[in-house]
Parts: C-alpha cells; structure tokens; sequence
C-alpha cells in the first residue's frame, strides 16, 4: 500500500502554503463552459491520401504518376492497436465537427496539465531550482 507524507519541507497541517495561497483562481468555470459546448468527440486523425494500386500498366505506375484518390482515411487507436476506415467526402463532412472537437479537449487537457505542473512546481519547489 502507497501512503503520501502530506507534512512535507517542515510545514504542519495547520500552516497555509503561500505559493498556493498566492495562486490565480482555477480556470474552471471557463473549461467547464467550454467542455459543455463540446456535444461528441470522435479521437484520431482524418487523412486525405492519394495512393498506388497494385496493376503493372495502370495510370498511377506512370512517370509522372496519376495517383488514385482522394481517399479519406480516419485513423485511431484501440487498444494498443492502429484502426484505420475509409471514409466517404459527405461522411468527412458530416463528422469533421466531432474530429475538431477531440482536437479542443486535447488542448483543454494539456492547458490544464501545464497549469496543474506549473502550480505544483511553485508550491513545492525550492527557489531557485527548477524541475520538469
């Protein structure tokens, strides 16, 4: 079993930590806005993709190639392995909304992993050193 020493670098329970106590508000109300906005979120990335084909005197084996597509290719990820549907340009236009919606909550995700890093670094780092 894990346990934490939350009485660390001298302090005891009952003293405020500064840096924490100086610290911005929480942009919570303003993730929390912007997550209701997002309605679905479709992960991965939507690629358009020119490609060969297989047949020796076809028209994209040529010099220059006349490469077939544009195939819209929708690539994700599931359980550790690369899943990849071909798409149609209606379907692409139909869902491109979720797929921008999964790049927003990446962003929110980070912004507040950055914040939530940046905010321990202050409250539990020594001045003058810096970790990562």
């Amino acid at each position: 079993m894990l346990s934490f020493d939350c009485q660390s670098k001298g302090r005891t329970r009952g003293e405020g930590n500064d840096a924490l106590a100086k610290k911005p508000p929480p942009p919570g109300a303003r993730i929390s806005a912007e997550l209701a906005d997002l309605d679905y979120a479709l992960p991965g990335t939507l690629s358009r993709r020119f490609m060969r084909c297989g047949k020796d005197n076809c028209r994209c084996k040529a010099d220059p190639p006349a490469l077939h597509g544009p195939y819209l290719h929708w690539t994700r990820t599931i359980a550790g392995k690369t899943v990849t549907r071909t798409l149609t340009e209606e379907q692409a236009a139909r869902y491109q909304a979720w797929f921008d919606n999964a790049r927003r909550l990446r962003e929110l995700i980070a912004d507040v992993e950055a914040r939530s890093l940046t905010a321990f670094n202050a409250a539990e780092d020594p001045p003058g050193k810096s970790s990562r």
